[in-house]
């Protein structure tokens, strides 16, 4: 809904415990973001599941393990890293268990928890995987902005990053 489209908005701003209703350009600009990032990331899923046969969900697991030290993380921050439920990932790290590209490790500080552990053969498998991404990132966002489009993406998510991380 638009500034337009609501009849109690007024030229001074909404009144106190009123919607801050988007006007058009702003209603534009969301739109066109929500879409594209959903199309997005819908594209770079199925092109590496198609190739490779990871879905990004997965991919992000894996990649998520290879850049820490010990290629190890515990769960409940994996699931954290990876915005996803701990019984959603637990789920998943199990696929991954199946296929030999992860184990679940006890976690040595704290007999309670568990570390999941990239194995050689995830990391293979990730290796053979990374040109895949990459070049479905590269072919389906950077080849299509300037530079400076680039440059305004990056401010624009450093931006949010430090209000959403905070």
């Amino acid at each position: 809904m638009t500034t337009q489209e609501s009849s109690a908005s007024s030229a001074a701003g909404p009144l106190p415990g009123e919607p801050r209703w988007l006007d058009a350009e702003e209603q534009r600009a969301w739109r066109a973001w929500l879409y594209s990032a959903q199309l997005l990331m819908d594209r770079l899923d199925r092109e590496l599941t198609h190739e490779t046969g990871i879905s990004h969900a997965y991919y992000e697991i894996l990649v998520a393990l290879s850049e820490t030290p010990g290629r190890s993380m515990r769960m409940s921050e994996l699931a954290d890293r990876c915005l996803s439920s701990r019984s959603r990932l637990s789920h998943a790290v199990s696929r991954l268990e199946e296929r030999g590209w992860v184990r679940r490790q006890v976690c040595e500080d704290d007999g309670r928890g568990q570390l999941a552990v990239l194995t050689e053969e995830g990391f293979t498998a990730l290796e053979a995987a990374a040109p895949v991404h990459v070049e479905g990132v590269r072919t389906h966002l950077f080849d299509q902005l300037t530079p400076q489009q680039v440059e305004s993406m990056r401010d624009f998510g450093e931006a949010l990053l430090r209000h959403l991380e905070s």
